[in-house]
């Protein structure tokens, strides 16, 4: 059975994630404890006492999701025995969580990728004014359609494609107004639904390339090194081990497409047959069951789906 560990993105934030894997296992514990080291403030007290406003500020949502995906996988190590490196064919992760499949494959280190995280929430919030931007889900039509409804509601203003999540299921990202004329554009083209969707920036869009300006320079001071495991990245949905390579994809990422759909295939198409979430949620393991339907999907972040995992190792 080949496998590929995932990785969550913002949405799957909830207060209380992560701590009955750090109340009852000292391998999480110790994870929560760097990353608050690495930001110099107890983001686990957010992350476990909220408020969930709190919480869902970008920049806190951002390393704290990584922080429960990273406290789990070591809860797996410590606990189920697994060695990414003999039990894994791949690694990657929905936009932020690509930065936690870098992390959790021994690429960056757990307090730099605290860091980083923590840079890139803030400069996508402060890359455009609020209210200017907006993004929306589109149900119900394929990505060439969305491709299309976005270029006809742009009329000069910016309507990108922001990720493709599944089959029917493709968000977009732009100016408020440009957004909204995409919505209408959906429905009357058949989508079953266009829905606005309460975010703080438009990610994965032109509109916030100072961005991806700040994570260039914050990247460049990293030190990135080859993943034990190689990474299917989002912005080409094929594979990544070096190091340079990694570092220019994670800048593009800040305003290009998170190609999840076409991720997923690429490695159901290489023989992986189990896909297993490591983190906050279960939204990945559900997109799983849309994209490649033969490859058994399931998620651990809780301290019962460790027990279950490790009494059916992953082996790749």
């Amino acid at each position: 059975m080949s496998t590929a560990f995932v990785f969550p993105g913002q949405g799957s934030q909830v207060v209380g994630m992560g701590k009955a894997l750090a109340d009852q296992f000292p391998a999480a514990r110790a994870v929560f404890d760097e990353v608050d080291a690495a930001l110099g403030e107890k983001l686990s007290a957010i992350m476990w006492d909220g408020p969930l406003e709190t919480l869902t500020l970008t920049a806190n949502t951002q390393p704290a999701l990584m922080a429960s995906s990273l406290a789990a996988l070591r809860v797996l190590e410590a606990e189920a025995g697994l060695d990414l490196a003999r039990d894994a064919a791949f690694v990657a992760g929905h936009s932020l969580g690509e930065y936690s499949a870098l992390a959790a494959a021994g690429s960056i280190s757990i307090a730099d990728t605290a860091r980083l995280l923590r840079l890139r929430g803030t400069a996508m919030q402060a890359a455009t004014p609020v209210g200017i931007g907006a993004m929306a889900a589109i149900l119900g039509l394929d990505f060439d359609q969305v491709a299309a409804v976005a270029a006809e509601a742009a009329q000069g203003e910016v309507c990108d494609i922001a990720n493709d999540n599944a089959p029917g299921q493709v968000v977009v990202s732009g100016t408020a107004a440009a957004v909204e004329r995409a919505c209408e554009i959906a429905k009357r083209e058949g989508a079953s639904r266009a829905i606005p969707l309460t975010v703080s920036a438009p990610f994965h869009c032109r509109l916030i390339a100072s961005a991806a300006d700040a994570m260039r320079e914050a990247l460049a001071g990293v030190e990135v090194r080859a993943p034990r495991v190689p990474l299917v990245a989002n912005v080409t949905a094929a594979p990544v081990s070096d190091p340079d390579d990694i570092r220019a994809l994670l800048v593009r990422q800040v305003t290009s497409t998170v190609r999840w759909r076409e991720s997923v295939s690429f490695m159901a198409e290489q023989g992986v047959t189990r896909l297993v979430e490591v983190g906050t949620g279960k939204v990945l393991a559900g997109l799983t069951k849309r994209i490649a339907r033969q490859v058994v999907a399931s998620s651990v972040g809780a301290p019962e789906d460790v027990a279950a995992f490790a009494a059916a190792p992953a082996q790749a």
